[in-house]
């Protein structure tokens, strides 16, 4: 009974999110509100519970790095890159569009799409602007780049550090075994976005010659902080990248970040935290409570041993429906959530499996299906949550459904050819 109520909590709030017939915050927070009151929440363990709770982890890497980002765009260093994509794009929109999610898809694997996704955005926002072309596209057109890219790697997509986790992956693992594929899909959808966003490409030659005229070095405000700023981001990203070696969170990385920045910049503390997206933070707790609300009731463990279970012992059927089943289901729940409750069972599955090679082979269907289901809907990954919060800050909004209906389509094209390739490699 408390599943089939926590299940149609989930179901009617994320009717409401889709649809945004109520404010997203709202919806969450009674969604995770009624969750907690009717006892479908492990009580205080919501906030404790690394499997059936808040993912403080995000949240704190998400905050350390937009009090980051804040003070980063106090220096006009965005404004310059801006000025500087424009020129080197001539203010040719498919070209523009094809820099920014290459330096996006680039970046991802090396950082995380959502850290790749805050320094991004603001520079994509201001070059849209100089150009007067609509953000929305160009943002979009990042998130799902980034969301590919980060595939490529450990630390690129949050869910692939649970996994590596789980089944003992390493760094060099997931280079080996991802990264290819990363690369083919991430070609073809560069590709296929001359034809999804072909309506997006409006070339005004007088606003592009204006823009060519602009010298990006006058955007520098404060050439001294920009330097000290650089220093510190240095070093976060060298946290991160470093973060399994020295065991320290990424979430501890950006916030010592944070801190840091904060005193080598002497920024005004209140006007620092008027930049965070503090909507963003408390719609990802609440988001949070209610898939804690899914697990704790057991709807998604009962769902993932099912369709397993009903597998038996055809291991590339196995693979498939761990591909597809986690595109579609990581489309709908946050893709961290559900890898972390999902891990479990495909750690079972594996361990029953005849060869290591298949075994194997299984994890890399789970990742990838996870992945590449990020891109699914406006809220199944962290990055698109993030995006549309900046979109939404700076005038250029973003629906759940203009953002869905292109996520659809690119995931679909990611995870066929994601099946083809664990196929030809693992079982072919």
């Amino acid at each position: 009974m408390s599943a089939a109520v926590a299940l149609a909590i989930f179901l009617v709030a994320f009717f409401f999110i889709a649809t945004e017939k109520a404010d997203k915050v709202k919806v969450v927070l009674v969604a995770a509100g009624l969750m907690a009151v009717l006892g479908l929440v492990p009580g205080a363990g919501v906030f404790f519970s690394e499997h059936e709770g808040i993912d403080w982890n995000v949240i704190f890497l998400l905050l350390g790095m937009m009090i980051i980002v804040g003070i980063v765009k106090q220096t006009g260093v965005f404004d310059y890159l801006a000025i500087w994509a424009a020129k080197r794009s001539r203010g040719r929109p498919y070209r523009l569009m094809v820099m920014l999610m290459v330096i996006t898809a680039v970046a991802s694997p090396f950082l995380d799409n959502v850290t790749t996704i805050m320094l991004v955005a603001p520079v994509t926002v201001m070059v849209c602007d100089r150009l007067r072309v609509p953000a929305q596209p160009y943002l979009i057109a990042e998130v799902l780049a980034s969301n590919i890219g980060g595939a490529a790697t450990l630390i690129g997509d949050p869910p692939n550090i649970i996994i590596g986790s789980r089944a003992g992956l390493t760094f060099n693992d997931f280079v080996v075994h991802m990264a290819p594929i990363v690369v083919v899909i991430f070609v073809a959808f560069v590709l296929f976005t001359r034809v999804l966003f072909r309506r997006s490409f409006h070339y005004d030659a007088a606003r592009a010659a204006e823009v060519m005229s602009l010298d990006e070095r006058r955007a520098i405000t404060d050439p001294r902080l920009l330097v000290r700023c650089l220093v510190v981001l240095g070093g976060v990203v060298a946290g991160f990248g470093l973060h399994a070696v020295a065991h320290v969170e990424p979430s501890i990385v950006a916030l010592v970040g944070a801190g840091v920045m904060l005193l080598v910049s002497r920024a005004d503390v209140p006007e620092v935290l008027r930049e965070v997206e503090w909507p963003t933070l408390v719609f990802f707790m609440g988001l949070f409570v209610m898939v804690a609300g899914l697990v704790h009731t057991g709807v998604i463990a009962a769902a993932g041993t099912w369709a397993l279970g009903a597998l038996g012992d055809d291991y590339f059927l196995a693979a498939t429906a761990l591909l597809f089943g986690s595109g579609v289901l990581g489309a709908f729940f946050d893709n961290i959530p559900y890898v972390a409750t999902t891990a479990p069972i495909v750690e079972g599955v594996v361990a029953a499996a005849p060869d290591p090679g298949v075994g194997q082979a299984l994890w890399w269907a789970f990742a990838l299906g996870a992945d590449f289901g990020g891109n699914g809907t406006a809220v199944a990954a962290s990055a698109n949550v993030v995006a549309l919060g900046i979109a939404a800050r700076t005038g250029h909004r973003i629906s759940f459904w203009q953002f869905t209906r292109y996520g659809i389509v690119v995931t679909a094209l990611s995870i066929l050819m994601a099946w083809a390739y664990v196929w030809l490699r693992y079982f072919s």
